[in-house]
């Protein structure tokens, strides 16, 4: 068995890259940005997400959906639901967006990202200025009435605890960037809603 300290903050180091972010935008034909999707579970994130990237992808952008479900197959597979392993859960995926942030990417994330705390520390990680936070603001019964996975029936069964807006909280976005209610907005308006604000000069 192995008994010491390895100090990793210590001995860990940045290394220096000769090809900039700017060097990769530049090949990319665009600019990077991250732009998040927080909302309840059956909201419409993950379709809008989707139906952005094939808007952008059509336009020659490079893009990535990182999407909720996803992560959790992969690089978040030994995370749980309760509020610490939540908050784990985003703070990966704001590092992972960051670096393909750097290689001059449009991210685009889709994730319930409950607390407000953690979304501010993304936007803080990831910068201000490549950060745009989009409200999916769908009423609970409505997602509830919706509920594609089956999840909200099993959180009203007692099956499914720490089930965010049932027994876990929700907290929406104070000052989001943008507000899309999926009740009255199709995901392709949606899109249109979004390229708009990115011509604005938020690109």
């Amino acid at each position: 068995m192995i008994n010491h300290n390895s100090r990793r903050a210590q001995n860990v180091h940045r290394q220096a890259l000769s090809i900039t972010r700017e060097d990769r935008e530049r090949l990319n034909g665009h600019r990077g940005k991250v732009i998040w999707f927080t909302g309840l579970s059956g909201s419409g994130k993950s379709t809008i997400a989707n139906t952005l990237e094939k808007e952008l992808h059509a336009l020659g952008k490079r893009t990535y959906v990182l999407d909720g479900d996803n992560v959790r197959q992969g690089l978040n597979k030994d995370l749980g639901f309760t509020d610490a392993d939540r908050v784990e859960n985003i703070r990966r995926v704001a590092e992972v967006a960051r670096l393909m942030l750097d290689a001059g990417l449009i991210v685009i994330a889709a994730f319930i990202s409950p607390f407000r705390a953690e979304r501010q520390m993304a936007r803080e990680l990831i910068g201000e200025n490549n950060f745009i936070e989009v409200f999916v603001d769908t009423p609970l019964a409505v997602c509830e009435q919706r509920d594609p996975k089956g999840l909200y029936k099993k959180a009203r069964q007692g099956q499914l605890p720490n089930m965010t807006g049932i027994s876990s909280a929700y907290e929406p976005p104070a000052q989001p960037d943008l507000v899309i209610n999926s009740t009255i907005v199709s995901p392709e308006d949606a899109v249109a809603q979004i390229s708009i604000y990115l011509a604005g000069g938020h690109t």
